[in-house]
């Protein structure tokens, strides 16, 4: 059997790595056994199964494979010791994943689709567009790899890099249980921040999953029209529309609402924008990320200067909004969303 043709074994839950084993003739307890490997040892091949027959890592390695992240390139900020990975996927498609140290402990930034179709105007994975999305596997060995590398424990995950979570939502809400999961890296589902643009019908049925997940919105703007602008999605659902579905993962999670509101100098960054935000979100249980935009060389879009930041937070805070600025990781090494994958690709192609 060709190894593309092989199944994908590392993105079996255990009850469904069960019925595999059984399948095959074999006692469900080894289920157990391959997922202890795989997702807390982190094997990356059936031969260091070492308490696994021979007989049966032959039988195994025959039908399944075992997907391992490949690094490519890594850059690490003097500024603050952020790193960004560039990793190499079993059919060659590169994606990247951020990490970032806080006194809190560790958080990654994983992707969640090769590319992606959402077209936000100042986002560098959305350009070339969406190639694919990725399995459970390939959204867990962002961590596992990161952790291998470092030696380091990751205690936070954010779903905010390439992609849009959400228009990959079957792969993801397999990943959150797997990696939350006892048998694996036991991450506290407290601790996982899923980003979305603004996909309606997903946003709910998340919030139905009875996950206590942080949902994080993509908002960067106060009212439709500017929006519009910005980020294509807000053709397809009003911002009314969008945040009645976050009132709703509230009312279903208690899990307070993250607005991410990106500033770009002289399109959103306006006094009035601010009081206008203030007045569509004061009756919510929220917390707004201001982020200073990271300019990418495809867009003209610019940042906001200091000053008008801290106009802007200041207003929002007069009218009662719990309000941050986001501190700046990894400005110095390609660190908006996209930027490092688009530019390996681009010298890739020159080569």
């Amino acid at each position: 059997m060709e190894n593309g043709k092989k199944k994908d074994i590392k993105s079996y839950t255990k009850k469904e790595l069960e019925a595999a084993l059984l399948a095959m003739g074999d006692k469900a307890f080894r289920a157990g056994q391959i997922y202890g490997w795989l997702h807390q040892k982190q094997a990356e091949s059936f031969d260091e199964m070492t308490n696994l027959s021979k007989e049966l890592r032959e039988r195994l390695s025959q039908v399944y494979r075992v997907d391992s992240l490949k690094q490519v390139q890594v850059q690490e900020s003097r500024l603050d010791g952020t790193k960004k990975y560039l990793f190499e996927l079993h059919d060659g498609h590169i994606i990247e994943s951020v990490l970032m140290k806080y006194r809190h402990g560790n958080s990654v930034c994983i992707s969640s689709q090769v590319g992606c179709r959402m077209g936000c105007r100042f986002c560098a994975s959305t350009i070339d567009g969406l190639e694919r999305n990725l399995t459970p596997a390939e959204l867990l060995d962002q961590i596992y790899q990161i952790q291998k590398l470092t030696g380091e424990r990751v205690s936070h995950i954010v779903v905010m890099g390439s992609g849009e979570p959400m228009d990959n939502y079957e792969n993801l809400v397999k990943f959150i249980h797997m990696i939350s999961d006892k048998d694996g890296l036991h991450i506290s589902q407290r601790n996982i921040t899923v980003s979305t643009c603004g996909l309606v019908p997903q946003i709910k049925r998340l919030a139905e999953e009875g996950l206590p997940i942080t949902l994080a919105l993509s908002l960067h703007a106060p009212n439709d029209e500017i929006r519009k602008t910005l980020m294509p999605v807000a053709n397809a659902y009003q911002m009314d529309e969008v945040l009645d579905a976050c009132q709703y993962y509230f009312a279903q999670t208690g899990r307070r609402i993250t607005f991410e509101y990106s500033l770009v100098s002289g399109v959103n960054d306006s006094e009035e924008a601010a009081k206008e935000l203030a007045g569509r979100i004061a009756h919510m249980n929220c917390h707004v990320n201001l982020i200073p935009v990271n300019p990418i060389k495809e867009r003209n879009y610019k940042e906001s200067q200091k000053k008008e930041i801290l106009k802007f937070q200041n207003k929002l805070e007069k009218c009662g909004i719990n309000v941050t600025i986001r501190r700046e990781m990894g400005r110095d090494i390609d660190g908006a969303c996209g930027q490092l994958r688009r530019s390996y690709r681009e010298k890739q192609k020159k080569q």
